[in-house]
């Protein structure tokens, strides 16, 4: 059980940095038809979609990213606690 524990939360811990990755491209100049570029926003889009429309954009601020984030570190610790 440890070792799908640990997939999950690699996996996870992968999946945050596509979103940290994603939100660093929203704020310096590149290329969107790039495919890797691409690829980052096809995966890290949909869920932070949903959240926005629930959760609208704050002074201009999207808080998006912090919420799934923390939404995901919260997933992981309840797989972990469930798994180990």
């Amino acid at each position: 059980m440890i070792f799908l524990a640990n997939f999950i939360s690699s996996i996870i811990d992968i999946y945050i940095l596509i979103l940290i990755i994603r939100v660093v491209l929203s704020w310096v100049p590149h290329n969107p038809r790039n495919s890797i570029i691409r690829l980052i926003y096809r995966i890290a889009d949909p869920p932070l979609d949903l959240i926005r429309a629930y959760v609208p954009a704050f002074g201009g601020l999207d808080f998006s990213p912090v919420i799934l984030i923390f939404v995901l570190y919260l997933l992981k610790r309840i797989i972990w606690s469930i798994l180990v």
